[in-house]
């Protein structure tokens, strides 16, 4: 089975989690979708007691799995694609977009391109010889980005009640 390359996690990193609902939510996916993934070793995420944490990265990922999967592709031609993303560019989704530009997937489920360059995008899909499919990456990173900032903030804790409460009197 495909399992996705681990590594030690730095506190910046640690900083930028996202919850399964969170990532539910910017992937378009359900909660059950998510495990089943995290079962079949395609994206899996740190385990916190039960809780899944999913570092930017694995949501990136998540996406545009996800994005692929609504087009028709079968979980055997991600994982070529995942591997093609981390192991021909050797780095993950997030690093490749600290660049400028939009950066687009391209594929048919064997040939795939990861591109930044609108013309050399023309020049595959006039090339092809059967469908492409093109995911915007950038444009799944942008709704990840909007998701979490507008996250529900966390409710702040209630301060302690003081030991005796004051009583409330009524008139009678």
């Amino acid at each position: 089975m495909f399992k996705t390359k681990k590594t030690k996690i730095d506190p910046e990193v640690a900083a930028r989690t996202f919850t399964s609902t969170e990532v539910a939510k910017a992937g378009g996916v359900s909660l059950r979708q998510l495990q089943w993934w995290d079962e079949r070793k395609v994206v899996s995420p740190r385990h916190e007691g039960h809780k899944r944490v999913y570092s930017s990265e694995e949501v990136v990922e998540i996406s545009v799995i996800a994005e692929l999967r609504r087009k028709g592709f079968s979980l055997q031609k991600i994982r070529r694609v995942l591997r093609f993303l981390q192991r021909e560019m050797g780095r993950r989704l997030s690093d490749v977009l600290a660049q400028e530009s939009d950066l687009h997937l391209v594929t048919d489920g064997k040939s795939i391109y990861l591109e930044e360059s609108n013309e050399k995008i023309i020049d595959i899909l006039k090339s092809a010889r059967q469908p492409m499919f093109l995911v915007c990456v950038t444009d799944q990173i942008r709704r990840i980005s909007a998701i979490r900032n507008t996250a529900a903030p966390k409710k702040p804790v209630k301060a302690e009640s003081s030991p005796t409460p004051a009583r409330k009197s009524r008139a009678v």
